[in-house]
């Protein structure tokens, strides 16, 4: 269910995305700009078919929004983020991915009075 209602979100999306650039610029932002009607987007506001249609899929697009927060509370209902950071399986440390240089390398011990040279082998 919810991944039908995002594809159809993201349509709408689209959708309201090319019929906003498909209207003629009034030129200044605002709602400052423009003059007399006579373009698409004219005074009467909705009354032409873009402002139509772009009413209508922001509308959809506003449904879609609040199914879709509905649908996404309703799965993290009861669920806290810390809840589920104490279900975590512990990360287990890493295997060293250091090569084995074996004995030879290493330091002697305090007692020891061998020289810190490597043996040949």
């Amino acid at each position: 269910m919810e991944n039908v209602v995002l594809v159809i979100h993201l349509i709408l999306a689209l959708a309201l995305i090319g019929i906003v650039l498909m209207q003629r610029s009034e030129g200044g932002g605002l709602g400052m700009g423009g003059g007399g009607g006579g373009g698409l987007v004219s005074a009467r506001g909705a009354a032409t078919a873009l402002g139509r249609m772009t009413w209508i899929l922001a509308a959809a697009f506003i449904c879609t929004s609040i199914i879709l927060t509905i649908i996404a509370a309703d799965k993290s209902a009861g669920a806290s983020v810390v809840d589920r950071l104490g279900d975590a399986p512990a990360a287990e440390a890493p295997a060293s991915s250091a090569p084995d240089l074996g004995s030879d390398l290493l330091p002697p011990s305090a007692d020891d009075d061998a020289p810190l040279v490597p043996t040949a082998e």
